[in-house]
């Protein structure tokens, strides 16, 4: 189910000169916005909190995982150059499997690192809340990375609507309209912080079984539909 070929070709066009630079754009503002705050502020776990799950949860790691997903897959289809690929004896699922578990790791270094940092930074992980945020993130950057993948796949504007998602859905609905929170990778993700940290600072509107189910079920359906349109896309290029 994983071609090192498909993984190192998809690593190069994840980690180029100009994709990488936005990569560790947001990152690079996150801990700089701590450092900040610390100096400024001093250590407080409410702060600490506040800025992870504002920042880092709900902002940083969505637009990463849109950038990762749709980028390991999305140019070539739109550059055509995926037709090559696809003419290869390598299986269409593995294919899609390999690139999402590119997407995965790059979405969670770019994410849960950067996020592990700002809160050792905020509060030295004064109530597991550092490392709560990190768990939280890498959870998310899982379901993220098949999302847009997915999205990658069926659309040419695959980059456009992720970040729809991510800005409007994840980081507007998803935390002020109550009925979207229960369909938010956010909370799902929060749900999964939320029993790490064991306070009141880290919560989710949204039940740990309910949560881990539910990143589990649309992470194997996206993957499984992503499978399913190459499928269709080779038998069009073969038409």
């Amino acid at each position: 189910m994983y071609d090192p070929t498909v993984a190192r070709l998809t690593y190069r066009a994840l980690l180029g000169r100009r994709r990488a630079l936005i990569l560790g754009a947001l990152p690079l503002l996150l801990i700089a916005i701590s450092i900040a705050v610390r100096a400024l502020a001093g250590a407080d776990d409410q702060t600490a909190s506040d800025l992870l799950g504002g920042l880092a949860l709900a902002t940083m790691v969505p637009i990463i995982g849109v950038i990762a997903g749709t980028g390991a897959i999305g140019p070539e289809i739109d550059d055509s150059s995926v037709v090559y690929l696809l003419s290869k004896p390598v299986k269409r699922p593995t294919i899609i499997f390999t690139k999402l578990i590119v997407a995965i790791a790059v979405t969670m270094v770019f994410s849960a690192l950067p996020t592990f940092i700002a809160g050792y930074i905020l509060n030295g992980n004064g109530q597991q809340i550092a490392v709560a945020y990190t768990v939280a993130a890498l959870v998310a950057s899982i379901a993220y990375a098949a999302i847009f993948l997915l999205l990658g796949t069926v659309s040419r504007h695959a980059v456009v609507f992720g970040l729809v998602y991510a800005l409007v859905w994840e980081a507007l609905f998803g935390s002020l309209v109550e009925g979207a929170r229960t369909l938010s990778v956010q909370q799902w993700s929060l749900a999964v912080a939320q029993k790490v940290a064991g306070g009141d600072l880290v919560t989710s509107d949204v039940g740990l079984t309910t949560a881990t189910v539910l990143l589990a079920v649309v992470t194997v359906l996206a993957t499984w539909y992503a499978g399913q349109k190459l499928r269709s896309l080779t038998l069009a290029g073969e038409e």
